[in-house]
């Protein structure tokens, strides 16, 4: 009779302490916070290097974190090698961290989400990090429709010791599920959808971001680091478009980095408008926002501890270019009107 009750209590209480564990992890807060999180994954790495191009293959990993609570997380992840240019490229591939492994896991209702790590281990790769992670941050002061993103101090540590660990920065991208939800949205299932037909002033908020940083490395109708997202309470309403992935873009000027030779410029850093037609009217009321902002953004770059003073030189100088063009119509319809693209 002792032992049936003692099996009883486990069965009430560890369901309970299962919920309680991971009912604790706010994940919206954890995208809020600043502080890099310190955080050790513990992988076979010279497996995952070597066989980084094998299409859909899962590693098992572990992965240690000191949480924002001072709390601990000690628990199994599966690690899914993705992308395409940078799986080729980096010494480090992107991967896909899924905290779906153990439901007892803390971090558990992060399901899963990207991890980008520096491409390469040298001081000009971790700047090319940094300075990406900061336009997400940029891009979250202009519109709530856009990723958050959670810098992390990475240990990566070889479970077969053929490796030696090493330390780099890194950063989390909030799971685009979550994204859309607190924004009273769901993710589209559209397959294909003409830049026309989405939420008028949200493409053009995306268009005059992407023309700041110097970015012409997507499309929607390719679903090219694109995300649409669709009004829960309007079936009628247009799709709003979410950009990602800004390496590609003037502002951080990576390497690698080269323009569409449709585009017939010679460097990543000569802005091009991808935008579509608007008006004077619409342009100054997108524009308003990030005449608004200009101070918020100018402080990211300002005040992050990790960029050198020469990237953060760079970037302002960049910056500012595009703050002169914006402050007088003059300069904004020949940009933004006369040299629209039409198809």
């Amino acid at each position: 009779m002792q032992l049936f009750f003692i099996r009883l209590l486990v069965v009430i209480i560890l369901p309970l302490c299962v919920y309680s564990q991971s009912a604790t992890f706010d994940k919206v807060q954890f995208f809020k916070q600043e502080k890099p999180v310190p955080v050790t994954l513990e992988a076979y790495w010279s497996k995952i290097m070597n066989q980084k191009n094998t299409e859909g293959k899962v590693f098992p990993a572990r992965l240690k974190a000191t949480l924002d609570d001072s709390s601990h997380s000690d628990e199994p992840v599966d690690l899914l090698v993705r992308g395409h240019f940078r799986r080729d490229y980096c010494m480090v591939p992107p991967i896909k961290l899924s905290f779906y492994k153990s439901e007892s896991s803390v971090m558990h209702s992060l399901k899963s989400l990207k991890l980008v790590s520096a491409c390469r281990l040298t001081n000009i790769y971790g700047q090319y990090l940094v300075k990406e992670f900061l336009l997400y941050k940029m891009y979250n002061l202009l519109t709530d429709k856009s990723f958050r993103v959670r810098m992390l101090q990475l240990e990566y540590k070889d479970s077969s010791e053929k490796k030696g660990s090493f330390t780099n920065y890194a950063f989390l991208i909030e799971d685009v599920k979550d994204m859309a939800k607190r924004n009273g949205c769901k993710e589209s299932d559209r397959v294909k959808v003409n830049t026309v037909s989405t939420d008028r002033r949200q493409m053009t908020m995306v268009a005059l971001f992407e023309y700041m940083i110097g970015n012409t490395d997507w499309s929607v109708p390719a679903g090219h680091n694109i995300k649409l997202l669709e009004s829960k309470d309007d079936s009628l309403a247009k799709p709003f478009c979410v950009p990602y992935d800004f390496d590609y873009s003037g502002i951080i000027n990576a390497d690698y980095a080269a323009p569409d030779p449709l585009l017939n410029t010679e460097s990543v850093t000569q802005r091009v408008y991808r935008g579509f037609p608007r008006t004077m009217d619409e342009l100054k009321d997108a524009l308003a926002t990030f005449k608004q902002q200009k101070d918020n953004i100018y402080a990211l770059v300002n005040n992050c501890a990790l960029l050198t003073s020469k990237n953060k030189g760079y970037m302002l100088d960049y910056l500012d270019s595009f703050y002169n063009i914006v402050k007088n119509e003059r300069t904004i319809k020949t940009v933004f009107i006369d040299n629209a693209r039409y198809n």
